[in-house]
C-alpha cells in the first residue's frame, strides 16, 4: 500500500481550508449584504424622517383664477378638523405650476376633459345608450357632481365616488363592461365629469346612512403608521405640513384637484392612484384599488378639504 506523502496530505487539508474559507466568505458575504441593507433601511428612514423634512416655506398669497372663476383656495376649517384653515395644494406648488394649471389653454390636462367628453357622448353596451342619454348636458346634469362625491351608495350599501358610480351606470343602464381601473377612458370621464364642479366648494353629506362610520374609519387609516418606514398619511400631511422632502414642498394632501396632472409622471393622476403611490413610498402592502380601506380614506381625505373648490384637473409637479 502506498502511503499518502506529506504532500498529499497537505494538500487535502489545504482543500478543506480552501472550502472552509469559501464557505466562511459565503456566510461572510450574505451577513455583508445583510447588514448593508438593514444600514440602507436606517439610513432611508433617517434621512425621510429627519433631515429631508428640515427645510419648510410658507404657502404662496396668491389668487388662482381660471376661465374667470375664481378658485377657494383658503377656506376655514369645519369643526373637528386638525388645522385652523383648509389650503389647497396649489399654494405648495411652484409659480410654472401655478401658471399651468390657471391656464386652461396650457393645462395638460385639458385634453383628459376633451377626451371625457367625447365619451360622454359615445355609445356603447347591449343597451344601445351613452352617458348622456340618460343624463343629457353634463354641464347641468353633473355641475354638483364633483363637490359632493364620494356619496352613499343604498345598492351596495357603501360609500361610492365618481369612478364606481360610472362603472354602475354603465354595467345596469348602458349594459356596457366596468372599467379596469385606472384605464385611460375612466381617468378621462372621471375628470370630465369632475370638472363640471369646477369652483363649487367641496361639501359631503355624512348625515346620509353610514357615511359617519366609513369617515371614521377612513380617518384611522389616515393615521395608522404602517409600511416599513412607519409612517402614515399624516407623518407627510399633517405633522410635516409645508415642508419640504427632497424638492417636493408638502401640501396639505387634499383632494379637490383630481384626476390630477402630473408633471413627473406625464399624465393623469386618479386619487386611489395615488393613495396607493403614497402607501407604495412607506414599504407597505398597497390595498386594492376602490377596497374598503381606501374608499373610507377618499371619504376621509375628502372631508378635509371642506370648503375648497374643486379644481379638477389641478396640475401639480
Amino acid at each position: 500500500m502506498v502511503r499518502p506523502t506529506p504532500t498529499s496530505r497537505r494538500s487535502k487539508s489545504s482543500d478543506r481550508s480552501r472550502r472552509g474559507s469559501a464557505t466562511d466568505f459565503a456566510i461572510g458575504g450574505r451577513r455583508q449584504v445583510l447588514k448593508t441593507i438593514v444600514l440602507a433601511a436606517l439610513a432611508a428612514v433617517a434621512v425621510i424622517s429627519g433631515s429631508a423634512f428640515t427645510a419648510s416655506a410658507d404657502p404662496v398669497d396668491d389668487k388662482l383664477v381660471i376661465d374667470e372663476k375664481e378658485m377657494i383656495t383658503r377656506a376655514p376649517a369645519p369643526e373637528g378638523h386638525p388645522f385652523e384653515e383648509v389650503m389647497s395644494g396649489w399654494l405648495f406648488r411652484e409659480a410654472e405650476t401655478r401658471a399651468t394649471e390657471a391656464d386652461s389653454f396650457a393645462n395638460p390636462g385639458m385634453l383628459a376633459v376633451e377626451q371625457g367628453e367625447e365619451i360622454w357622448n359615445t355609445i356603447e353596451g347591449s343597451a344601445g345608450k351613452s352617458c348622456a342619454s340618460c343624463h343629457n348636458d353634463a354641464a347641468e346634469s353633473m355641475k354638483s357632481v364633483g363637490a359632493s362625491f364620494p356619496r352613499w351608495d343604498p345598492d351596495s350599501k357603501k360609500p361610492i365616488n365618481v369612478e364606481l358610480q360610472i362603472d354602475k351606470c354603465r354595467v345596469k343602464n348602458m349594459g356596457a363592461e366596468p372599467y379596469k381601473f385606472d384605464a385611460p377612458e375612466q381617468v378621462s370621464l372621471t375628470t370630465y365629469i369632475k370638472h363640471q364642479s369646477l369652483g363649487q366648494r367641496v361639501k359631503l353629506d355624512l348625515a346620509s346612512d353610514e357615511m359617519q362610520s366609513w369617515f371614521d374609519k377612513g380617518k384611522e387609516y389616515y393615521y395608522n403608521r404602517t409600511g416599513q418606514l412607519n409612517f402614515s398619511c399624516s407623518s407627510c400631511h399633517e405633522a410635516s405640513m409645508g415642508k419640504y422632502i427632497r424638492a417636493d414642498h408638502l401640501s396639505q394632501g387634499q383632494a379637490n384637484g383630481f384626476p390630477t396632472y402630473r408633471f413627473n409622471t406625464g399624465g393623469m393622476v386618479s386619487l386611489h392612484n395615488r393613495f396607493r403611490g403614497c402607501i407604495r413610498d412607506t414599504r407597505a402592502e398597497m390595498p386594492k384599488a376602490f377596497s374598503d380601506e381606501l374608499m373610507a380614506l377618499e371619504v376621509y381625505v375628502t372631508w378635509r378639504g371642506t370648503g375648497l373648490s374643486v379644481e379638477t384637473p389641478a396640475v401639480r409637479q
